[in-house]
């Protein structure tokens, strides 16, 4: 592992040689941290949580328990992350070609994810390969994400669909176009 000395790592997770890991950030037991994965400063990293090689966590994110990152998954800064979240990276899986033989690394045509910014993403939701989810915008529990969610849209459901808009703070914008929070003033466009 490289990085700073201040990032607390419990014994009982495993992080590998070559993976990078932020001052303050805290990986917990049994989380597998692969070679080739960046996580920023401040992260939290829950228990069992898989961060998978060529994975980028940015700043101030938190991974909750038992999450799966799989390769090309990158996670803008404060992104949340809930428990059992996964984040797919192969649109067409196989484990064998069509003769029988295994395929390898090399044979996997990964489409990565990105969630941008501020993004929440709830407890067991899975984002399929190639989507990019929109700062600010929240994924509810175990929904399905199959395409592109904009900037502070609410989606939920299998698979998910438009519910609605909300405010980096949280709170439900019921406006389109230039809105400005009703909570904490914030002026933000919605498209």
């Amino acid at each position: 592992m490289t990085g700073s000395a201040e990032a607390f790592i419990h014994p009982l997770a495993r992080v590998e040689d070559g993976a990078t890991v932020g001052v303050g950030t805290k990986v917990w037991a049994l989380a597998h941290v692969r070679a080739g994965a960046r996580i920023g400063t401040g992260c939290v990293i829950g228990s069992g949580v898989t961060v998978d090689t060529d994975v980028v966590v940015g700043d101030r994110c938190k991974v909750q328990n038992a999450a799966l990152l799989y390769r090309g998954t990158r996670l803008g800064t404060g992104v949340f992350v809930g428990p059992a979240a996964v984040f797919t990276n192969d649109v067409l899986p196989r484990a064998i070609t069509p003769g029988g033989e295994p395929l390898t690394d090399a044979d996997w045509d990964v489409s990565p994810i990105v969630v941008e910014d501020g993004a929440s993403i709830g407890a067991n939701a899975t984002v399929i390969a190639g989507v990019r989810i929109g700062a600010w915008a929240m994924v509810g529990a175990g929904a399905v994400v199959t395409h592109d969610v904009p900037a502070h849209a609410i989606v939920a459901g299998v698979p998910a669909r438009m519910a609605g808009w909300v405010c980096a703070c949280g709170a439900r914008v019921q406006a389109t176009g230039d809105v400005t929070c009703s909570k904490c003033g914030t002026r933000f466009s919605l498209r």
